[in-house]
């Protein structure tokens, strides 16, 4: 076990599009039948935001599920980011346990790891808690994720900062790896994502597109 404590302040503790990996563990139908502490469609939408940002910005994503041909394969909206990706197939609970999982997140030579699985209080707790003490700085997404109870999931939340690990939601983790909207590169994609996946917020950026659309000159 690696012992030595990560920095959990300043611009060296910020994610980035270089420094930071994403696993994105069981999202399939008979775990998301389970989930009782957040709506599922919102959670769906939630984790599709996460993936598609990940994307926007190329930070290495992982696709998995735990006996795909009993609990269903990757839900389709999950999938239709990356569809040129089969997700690994497991059979341990616990995904760091899995030597397939462990060789890719070792092959992106990144140490910032983002997490987000069903169900949180064991599919996500486990390979947090495990990655924390191989070293690993490890960020988990609470709204990308969820448990089989209110309390199963606050309770796994609390297990994993208990351990060390930083929570965030899934806007908190496109908003970081932008972080200037003078880097027009992604810009561009991270509005459209959240015109298609941010409720109220896409609402009011809609209108707003539209006012400025009606100004001459703004260039939209």
């Amino acid at each position: 076990m690696i012992t030595s404590k990560p920095v959990r302040v300043g611009l060296d503790a910020m994610l980035t599009p270089d420094n930071c990996a994403l696993m994105l563990i069981d999202h399939q139908p008979f775990q998301v039948s389970g989930v009782k502490n957040i709506d599922a469609a919102l959670m769906i939408n939630n984790v599709v935001v996460l993936a598609k940002a990940a994307k926007a910005f190329g930070v290495p994503t992982l696709l998995t599920t735990v006996l795909k041909d009993h609990g269903g394969n990757l839900i389709k909206p999950l999938q239709d980011v990356f569809p040129e990706q089969t997700p690994i197939d497991r059979t341990t609970i616990n995904t760091w346990e899995d030597e397939s999982c462990l060789r890719w997140v070792e092959g992106t030579g990144r140490r910032k790891i983002v997490i987000a699985a069903l169900w949180t209080e064991i599919c996500l707790a486990f390979p947090v808690i495990h990655a924390l003490g191989e070293g690993y700085e490890v960020y988990f997404v609470t709204d990308a994720s969820g448990g089989t109870s209110v309390e199963a999931h606050e309770m796994g939340i609390q297990r994993m900062i208990q351990s060390g690990a930083i929570p965030l939601t899934a806007g908190v983790f496109m908003a970081e790896l932008q972080r200037d909207w003078a880097r027009e590169e992604t810009a561009g994609k991270v509005a459209e994502i959240m015109l298609e996946h941010g409720g109220a917020s896409a609402t009011n950026l809609a209108w707003e597109l539209q006012l400025l659309a009606g100004r001459p000159g703004a260039g939209v």
